[in-house]
């Protein structure tokens, strides 16, 4: 799979359900062993299981909307054990999981997939015109 926005995610940002900028975004790296994105019926961090989830969610800080594109800080995972990480999702936290929507599914970020060695993990956003993603 490549990198894609999720479909409900495509939906609340045309009909302004999602705000970038002041929602409470975060991220989390998950097993593609664990987990088969679908981005057509996947709506809600509930579709990943806890067993999928190897790190975080790291919230992210420093969010920019420049040029149609979604940006922040890089985000650090610390100490991260477990499974091969092969994708980053990143969703809005609703404060509860069957309500939190999901936004991205990121499969092919330099360094995917990776496996954690107990070390920390940084993702360093792309600082070309896509940023982490367009809409």
């Amino acid at each position: 799979m490549a990198n894609t926005l999720y479909d409900s995610a495509r939906k609340g940002y045309l009909e302004g359900q999602f705000n970038w900028l002041s929602d409470t975004v975060k991220v989390l790296l998950v097993s593609t062993s664990a987990y088969t994105v679908n981005a057509g019926t996947h709506k809600f961090l509930s579709d990943i299981s806890g067993s999928a989830r190897i790190a975080g969610p790291v919230t992210l800080t420093g969010k920019s909307t420049d040029g149609g594109a979604a940006d922040a800080n890089d985000a650090t995972f610390t100490a991260v054990s477990g499974g091969a990480i092969g994708a980053i999702v990143i969703y809005v936290d609703s404060g509860q999981e069957a309500t939190s929507p999901l936004l991205a599914y990121l499969d092919t970020a330099t360094g995917l997939p990776i496996t954690p060695n107990g070390g920390d993990i940084i993702i360093t956003w792309d600082n070309g015109t896509n940023k982490i993603y367009k809409v």
